[in-house]
This record gives C-alpha cells, sequence and structure tokens, in this order.
C-alpha cells in the first residue's frame, strides 16, 4: 500500500484541483453548495478594528485604559485578572511600542484593509448560522494584531477576537511558529473557515466515552459540514486546508482510502496514538502513501457525513449536529466509495 505512485490523482481532477486555491467563493465543481439560508434576513454585527487604537499606545496608563473600554477583550482574550492588571498593561505598552510588531501591523492592514469587506463576509457567515440555530446571539467582534501573543481567533456567546496578524499569509515578515503544514493554512483566504469550524463546536455533540476513530473522523466531519454549510462557496481545499494536489489525490482516490480503514480494521480503534496519525495534525499520513495529506480521517468522515445527508434530505443541520452515533450515520449514509 505504502507505493509512492498509490495516490496519484487523476488527470481531471488535478486539472479542477488547481483552480481550487484560487478562488474563496466557489466549490470543486465551480459552483457553490445548495444555500438553504440564501434569503434569511441579515444579522447585526458590530465589528471594531483594535489595530489601530492598540498601536497608540503610549504608555501603561493608556493601556490600562484600553483594557476598561474593552473589557470583554481584556478579561476573556488578554486575560486580564485580579493581581495582574499592572504587569499586563506594562507588557501591552510594551508590544504597542515594538517596531517589529508595528510592522508586522503594517503588513496585516495590507492583508485585511479592507474592513468593508471583512465585515460584510462576517456578516454573511453569522446571518447564516443564525438561520440554522435562531438562539444565536452574534458576539461583539474585533480585529486586534496581538504578535501571536493570544489565539489566533477566540470565540464565545459574547465575544470574538481574530487576530489578524496570524493569518497575514507568506508576505508577512513575521509567521506564526507552526510547521510548514500547519502554517500554509493561516492566510486571509483560511480566516472564515478556520473560524466556522470553531464556531461549530458549540453545536457539535459527541458522545465523551466515544473514543474509536470512526467517532473521531465523523465528529470532525459534521464540524466540517457545518463549515460548508454556512461557507457555502468557499471550496472544500480551503474548508480542509489542503492543497489542491491533495484535494485531486483524496477524490481521485476517495475507495482506496476507504479501503485502507476497512482492510486495517481502524474504525473501530481506541488507541489514541493509532487514532492521531489518522485524524490529528501531520504532514503525511505514510501508512496509507507517502502524499496522502495529513487528517485526512477528517476529510473521510466529511465524506460521510455529505452522503447521510443526501441519504437523508430532511435531515437539519441542527439534528445533524445533535447525533452523536457516529455508528448510526456511517449504517445510514450507506458510505461506500468504489475503489478504483
Amino acid at each position: 500500500m505504502n507505493n509512492p505512485r498509490f495516490f496519484k490523482p487523476l488527470a481531471l481532477a488535478l486539472a479542477l484541483g488547481l483552480g481550487l486555491s484560487l478562488t474563496a467563493c466557489r466549490d470543486q465543481d465551480g459552483a457553490c453548495r445548495p444555500d438553504a439560508a440564501a434569503d434569511a434576513p441579515a444579522v447585526a454585527l458590530s465589528l471594531q478594528r483594535l489595530e489601530t487604537p492598540f498601536f497608540q499606545l503610549k504608555n501603561p496608563g493608556e493601556a490600562e485604559q484600553f483594557m476598561r473600554q474593552h473589557p470583554l477583550l481584556a478579561r476573556y482574550y488578554l486575560q486580564r485578572q485580579p493581581g495582574n492588571e499592572a504587569a499586563l498593561a506594562n507588557a501591552l505598552a510594551q508590544l504597542a511600542a515594538s517596531p517589529e510588531l508595528a510592522r508586522l501591523k503594517a503588513q496585516t492592514a495590507t492583508a485585511f484593509g479592507d474592513s468593508t469587506a471583512l465585515r460584510k463576509d462576517l456578516g454573511e457567515l453569522m446571518r447564516r448560522v443564525h438561520y440554522y440555530f435562531p438562539d444565536f446571539k452574534v458576539p461583539q467582534a474585533y480585529t486586534y494584531v496581538s504578535g501571536f501573543q493570544g489565539k489566533d481567533i477566540y470565540v464565545s456567546d459574547s465575544l470574538l477576537v481574530l487576530s489578524l496578524d496570524w493569518f497575514a499569509g507568506p508576505q508577512a515578515s513575521y509567521r506564526p511558529d507552526l510547521p510548514h503544514y500547519m502554517l500554509r493554512r493561516y492566510t486571509p483566504d483560511h480566516l472564515l473557515p478556520t473560524l466556522a469550524t470553531t464556531m461549530a463546536s458549540k453545536y457539535n455533540k459527541h458522545e465523551l466515552t466515544a473514543n474509536t476513530t470512526l467517532d473521531a473522523m465523523v465528529n470532525s466531519g459534521k464540524a466540517l459540514y457545518f463549515t460548508s454549510q454556512v461557507l457555502p462557496c468557499t471550496p472544500d481545499s480551503l474548508i480542509m486546508g489542503f492543497t489542491a494536489k491533495e484535494m485531486a489525490g483524496v477524490e481521485a482516490n476517495e475507495g482506496k482510502v476507504w479501503g485502507h480503514f476497512l482492510e486495517k480494521n481502524l474504525l473501530f480503534a481506541t488507541t489514541p496514538f493509532l487514532i492521531q496519525k489518522y485524524v490529528s495534525e501531520r504532514p503525511n499520513v505514510p501508512e496509507i502513501d507517502r502524499t496522502a495529506p495529513g487528517r485526512i480521517g477528517q476529510w473521510v468522515g466529511l465524506q460521510i457525513v455529505r452522503k447521510y445527508m443526501a441519504e437523508h434530505p430532511s435531515v437539519t443541520l441542527p439534528q445533524l449536529m445533535a447525533e452523536k452515533n457516529a455508528q448510526k450515520l456511517l449504517n445510514d449514509s450507506h458510505y461506500r466509495p468504489v475503489r478504483n
């Protein structure tokens, strides 16, 4: 199985795949997915770009005032707590005065210079989430440049923080300290898919005692399916964070990939290290083939979920996300890709 020629994309699939990275507004066959929320009403979104006021801070006193003006940001993102206020204010003032961070801020501004477009894209995402989940409350949204000192994305019921420097892309002088196969997902085009998949965790129900490879695959697949529904015109390459060549490869060899899981009796394995090989971050999965991308198990989970939803068109997104039984989803999906 570990043959360097095993995972070869079909010529047509590769030709289609090469176009995936060129646009964030079409899926793999050049068209948006069906969008049940197309006519959903708009939602009110408050987006504040904090990069400019942050870099105007001149001393710890102004940093303290900045935190008082944005208490949710200070408490939940900056981790302000009783006893660390002075140290945090000093640290923020030093960051705001850093020439290196100012340079990164300028490069981030180049990558995300159109606030209107960003606000529109975020509003469209929130609008669709609200359509599917009417109890969803749009959080107060901020953009920020953290110098990689904070999370790339923080989202809760009341607060959304997008640390845009994480997603400034390869033109930036400074990048997050991550392996290349992960770093390539930190570009402007990956911001919204990453946010949407993060938001899915609020609705994605999972049985805590369900600890098989299949459970991990389907749980990830549900989150990715959520992302594909609230971002219906975003291609799978961005949702998965795969290259065009990787997308073409997995699509052309779907039956062979699935066959590997069956032949090796992997679906009901419970060894964490084994599960991580197929579902967690890795540069590739040589157990299948040296060209098979890491997290390929997540992609298979997405295919299972898509097949299930195609077989059950009356099932809603909330119903899917509430379903905890991965075995049921697999059985009822009748997922049996043909091996070429």
